[in-house]
């Protein structure tokens, strides 16, 4: 019995040293961060054997970019995030970039022990001028990597190539593989019975904006809510030249035959998965259990600001997860987005970590929203003009913004609400703002960094909009 007493003496003192090591001013809550140093892009993310894994960009070395590797993270419920040892490493020159994680239930790579699934990672190696496409596998969960000796498996001797987006495509009876040209705004199909030989499938591209180099490409099937049908969704990432400025990620709803993505939208139609600054390659969990709807997660900042944005000791942190859906709008057939909600509380709480759910005619008025984190003439502004038929977000007076000119902005989207009443749901997590309107048709996320004591909210004009305010639990442990 004195044992079992010390032992968990230890676990409590364990599980307070984490909670204080994850109490700095404006560490988040109930969304990823590692517990320091540098991260951006969520690379592999992969459901197996219970647990939902998180691979990102990660330097171990220090918060600014560098020393490209792969942290790891796990959790039973995608809010509840355990970090473990990195799992790729930078070495002999050669960087870990973006890429996927596959579950490999049939061996196909020969690369399974014991004749059970392992997980095979696949990642675009950069390095000596050069980005090629490799593997990595682990037969213990995740746990332990081992590189295959015989990387690169894709090699076209280009500078810019790279963010395999893989997955087991049942129809073809092979792996499918989503890759980037950068420079040539454009990503390319392979196929591949084994995960080692690669066969050219096509080109997609270029189309939608071409403002900047496309990234992080991520292929998906959904089903389109009550129409009997499905379509596929190519999502990518451009940077710089995105719609608000920086880094930002658009998307395409069309047909994909096992070979090739052709788009159902005319052009020049752009559609963009968020129009807030701060969700930047975004991807979905791959092996998801049957029936599940895909889940979405991505990288909260814009290249733009990336290594001035005032947190220590790291630098970099996830959206909220997002099942995704599509719908049939008056538009044409959109993506939808309904964040994975963290737990509610109704002890004392971080008042600063916290979920609104706003409602408002709007009738009789021009403009109807919200102030958050609000103190002395800082707030952030979330609001709706009828006029324009916009949503938008305004961190121009939100706290601190000196430390880049390209983080005070307004960042607007469209949205036409006809006889609808305007329905936002906003999750607020210490220095992030996460903005769902109607159900999910509209996402902004923007990070804020508001003053200590800045804990207001109110709605403007006065009694134009009911409004929810649940304190969130934080997702420490």
């Amino acid at each position: 019995m004195p044992r079992t007493i010390r032992v968990a003496a230890v676990a409590g003192f364990l599980c307070g040293l984490i909670a204080a090591q994850y109490n700095q001013p404006y560490r988040p809550q109930f969304h990823f961060s590692p517990r320091q140093h540098w991260t951006n892009d969520p690379n592999g993310p992969v459901w197996f054997d219970g647990e939902y894994h998180l691979f990102f960009q990660y330097n171990p070395f220090g918060d600014v970019w560098g020393h490209m590797s792969w942290g790891h993270a796990v959790s039973p419920d995608l809010i509840h995030w355990r970090e473990l040892p990195v799992a790729l490493p930078e070495e002999n020159g050669i960087m870990i970039y973006t890429g996927s994680t596959v579950v490999d239930a049939r061996n196909s790579s020969g690369f399974c022990a014991s004749g059970k699934p392992c997980l095979v990672a696949v990642y675009t190696g950069d390095g000596h001028h050069l980005e090629t496409q490799n593997l990595a596998f682990s037969n213990d969960r995740g746990r332990t990597w081992t590189k295959y000796a015989g990387n690169p498996v894709l090699n076209l001797n280009l500078a810019d190539f790279r963010d395999p987006d893989v997955f087991w495509l049942e129809s073809a009876h092979r792996w499918i593989m989503a890759v980037s040209l950068p420079n040539d705004h454009k990503v390319r199909f392979y196929g591949s019975s084994d995960l080692k030989h690669w066969q050219m499938l096509s080109d997609f591209g270029p189309a939608g904006s071409t403002s900047g180099q496309w990234e992080c490409p991520n292929l998906f099937e959904l089903p389109v809510e009550g129409a009997g049908e499905t379509r596929w969704v190519l999502k990518v990432g451009v940077n710089p030249g995105a719609l608000q400025g920086g880094s930002g990620e658009q998307y395409f709803v069309g047909r994909f035959d096992g070979a090739r993505f052709v788009n159902d939208n005319p052009a020049p139609l752009t559609l963009w998965t968020d129009y807030g600054k701060d969700c930047y390659c975004a991807l979905t969990f791959n092996n998801l259990p049957r029936g599940d709807a895909p889940v979405m997660i991505g990288w909260m900042n814009n290249w733009q600001y990336a290594a001035k944005v005032p947190t220590s000791p790291w630098r970099g942190q996830m959206t909220i997860p997002r099942r995704l859906s599509l719908r049939r709008t008056a538009d044409g057939i959109r993506l939808f987005q309904h964040p994975v909600l963290p737990e509610a509380t109704n002890a004392a709480s971080d008042s600063h970590s916290f979920r609104i759910h706003m409602e408002s005619s709007p009738s009789g008025v021009r403009e109807v929203g919200l102030r958050l984190l609000a103190a002395d003439g800082t707030a952030t502004v979330i609001g709706y003009n009828r006029d324009r038929e916009e949503l938008f977000v305004d961190r121009t007076h939100s706290g601190l913004i000196a430390f880049s000119p390209d983080f005070p902005t307004r960042t607007a989207a469209p949205l036409r609400l006809g006889n609808d009443p305007l329905r936002l749901d906003v999750l607020v997590d210490r220095c992030s703002i996460e903005v769902f309107a109607q159900d999910g048709r509209v996402a902004i996320t923007n990070l804020v960094f508001p003053p200590p004591d800045a804990h207001g909210v109110e709605v403007w004009p006065r009694g134009a909009a009911s409004f929810k305010l649940t304190p969130i639990a934080s997702a420490v442990r």
